[in-house]
């Protein structure tokens, strides 16, 4: 990753020269040349942060050259089309729509066809019934009275739906939606989620990376304010 060289991001470039040099220089030595090669961190998975934080954000202008990226990274068309689905309950529908305007350009040049992405209904992964349970007992608790139409589809549709489809694994439907809650700035949700992701595998050392990936994509202070959650969550994780 020297440079961008996908058209749009070579026009950029040449806007970032003429517009402001030194953002420029940041762009090609520290986020091009450096934080993306950093080893913490799998391309991969930098990817499907980054996407996530775009996806979140409606920040769609710069999604095809990172939606370029992620393939050529290995995420899957499948896995991207699900990450899109998944967003649509964590960033709200809208976002989705204008994500799939982006994507459908893009698998339109690659030749990426519906036949390569995963069916509308599949069968599902096996359910943690205890921890949904648990999960279930404590947003009853908390919200059954206030809303509990939020509460159903929370149930029904959110967690014995989308987080089961097999086209995502749990540790990366995790990892986009502790993305997308950081690049939102809704840290209430965080201590749950980052647990969640932890126990799905997503390593500390991953996550400390993921928060350093978060940086600079969803900016400085959007991360220092998830920061003391995430602190937190890695001070009272066990062992």
């Amino acid at each position: 990753m020297e440079s961008l060289d996908h058209p749009d991001s070579v026009d950029l470039l040449a806007a970032m020269h003429t517009v402001a040099p030194a953002l420029e220089r940041y762009t090609q030595e520290v986020v091009l040349g450096t934080l993306w090669k950093r080893p913490q961190l799998s391309a991969r998975d930098r990817s499907v942060v980054t996407m996530s934080v775009l996806i979140a954000r409606n920040q769609s202008v710069a999604l095809p050259f990172y939606l370029d990226l992620a393939l050529d990274s290995g995420l899957a068309p499948g896995e991207i089309s699900e990450i899109i689905t998944h967003l649509a309950f964590y960033s709200g529908w809208a976002n989705a729509m204008a994500a799939v305007q982006a994507t459908n350009a893009v698998f339109a040049k690659r030749g990426i066809t519906a036949a390569q992405l995963p069916s509308a209904t599949v069968e599902f992964l096996p359910l943690d019934e205890a921890a949904e349970a648990q999960r279930e007992r404590t947003v009853q608790q908390n919200f059954g009275a206030v809303s509990p139409g939020v509460v159903e589809f929370t149930r029904d549709t959110l967690f014995n739906d989308v987080w089961l489809r097999p086209g995502l694994a749990p540790r990366d439907r995790s990892l986009v939606t502790v993305s997308a809650l950081v690049a939102g700035g809704q840290v209430a949700q965080l201590t749950y989620h980052l647990n969640r992701a932890m126990d799905n595998g997503l390593t500390m050392a991953q996550a400390s990376e993921v928060m350093t990936q978060l940086a600079f994509y969803a900016g400085w202070p959007t991360v220092f304010t998830a920061l003391p959650v995430v602190k937190d969550v890695f001070e009272k994780r066990p062992g």
